[in-house]
């Protein structure tokens, strides 16, 4: 039996194979098996409800009603927002919705399409 190397990211002993690349189970994390290239840049980390990590221009859509400060209208569960971009702090989704205009949202009220 073979042995697999540990998670590169948070270095978990419970690794294993699909398709050619390494996958913690813990973490989520994926990995080339090859030796020769160099380890990622791992930037910043932003995970959906559903723990999916999220990458710039990634489509979402809103899992639950969230009241706009401004707006008489909540944004509707459903809404489907394009071409996402990931910024640091609180509210870590920045992007524009039709008929609101630019916002920002938090990961952790969208999922990823």
């Amino acid at each position: 039996m073979s042995t697999l190397p540990n998670c590169p990211n948070c270095n978990s002993e419970y690794t294993y194979e699909d398709r050619g690349l390494f996958v913690c189970p813990e973490c989520a994390h994926e990995w080339s098996s090859d030796t020769d290239q160099e380890p990622e840049e791992t930037g910043l980390v932003v995970k959906d409800s559903n723990g999916n990590m999220l990458s710039e221009g990634d489509n979402v859509t809103v899992i639950k009603d969230l009241k706009v400060k401004g707006s008489s209208t909540p944004l509707k569960m459903g809404t489907k927002v394009k071409n996402i971009r990931l910024v640091e702090g609180d509210h870590n989704i920045d992007c524009k919705i039709d008929g609101f205009g630019p916002m920002k949202l938090k990961s952790e009220f969208v999922k990823k399409n």
